[in-house]
């Protein structure tokens, strides 16, 4: 039996992006050699991000240009997410966007119309251009029987002048207005990891979460039945895990020290 046949069989691995691979636009140390062993070993893997505007096609990109090397088919976004929610609960059906392309993209793919007229849903999502006019549309068309979905909760986003408001800020505005509470479709929304499991036909109880978030990738990890690895290079430091009511299955400097 030759090294690779006696080796166990890797895990299965939901990757959070944001301040777990990259930083800003670079990359985090050790992430490269990361997901090469990643990819060496076989091992099913997804990169997660809540970040809803940018089509998967973007992101590796972006990612590529950093020098993070990600095959099709290794981004799942909370857009794809909310489009595949939608279609299993309605195919075919219409929607109200407030969102950019990784969005609408995801819908159309899907078979979705979007359009201003009566729609089924109004989906909100990440966007650098909110508008007043179409967020008292929104307003208008969920005060007149439309289901109001958004892409995620989080409440704001950094960026290199500091942090703006995201998708979270505004649907709380859209709900004081009107009354009605959105679902939220990404993290920590267990269903999100669920069907990114299903995306690579992986178990939970072979896979792994990996995220630097306790609020939001360690909380989706353990809802989902999955084990979690906290990493340090991003928003969470170590003394504020026993904050929280759930612990991560370990804690790690960065994704340099995860051994597929």
């Amino acid at each position: 039996m030759d090294e690779m046949q006696s080796r166990p069989r890797p895990k299965n691995y939901l990757i959070d992006m944001d301040g777990v691979l990259v930083r800003g636009n670079q990359p985090i140390p050790g992430a490269p050699d990361f997901l090469a062993r990643l990819l060496e070993r076989q091992a099913k893997f997804l990169i997660l991000t809540n970040n809803s505007i940018y089509t998967p096609r973007d992101l590796q990109l972006r990612l590529q240009r950093i020098g993070l090397e990600v095959p099709d088919g290794h981004i799942y976004t909370s857009a794809l997410a909310t489009a595949q929610f939608l279609h299993a609960q309605r195919p075919g059906g219409t929607a109200y966007v407030i969102g950019e392309a990784g969005l609408t993209t995801a819908l159309h793919e899907l078979g979705y119309l979007l359009t201003e007229h009566d729609p089924e849903y109004v989906v909100l999502g990440e966007t650098t251009t909110y508008s007043f006019e179409r967020i008292t549309q929104a307003v208008r068309l969920i005060a007149g029987g439309a289901r109001f979905i958004a892409t995620n909760r989080d409440v704001n986003g950094p960026t290199d002048t500091g942090i703006v408001p995201a998708t979270g800020a505004v649907a709380a505005m859209i709900s004081s207005a009107t009354g009605v509470k959105p679902y939220f479709v990404g993290k920590p929304n267990p269903l999100m990891m669920r069907t990114a499991l299903n995306t690579i036909d992986a178990h939970s109880e072979d896979s792994v979460m990996v995220g630097d978030r306790m609020d939001t990738d360690i909380a989706a990890g353990t809802e989902s039945g999955m084990e979690t690895t906290l990493v340090l290079t991003g928003v969470t430091r170590r003394e504020e895990v026993e904050r929280f009511p759930y612990r991560p299955t370990r804690i790690v400097d960065s994704v340099a020290d995860i051994r597929p």
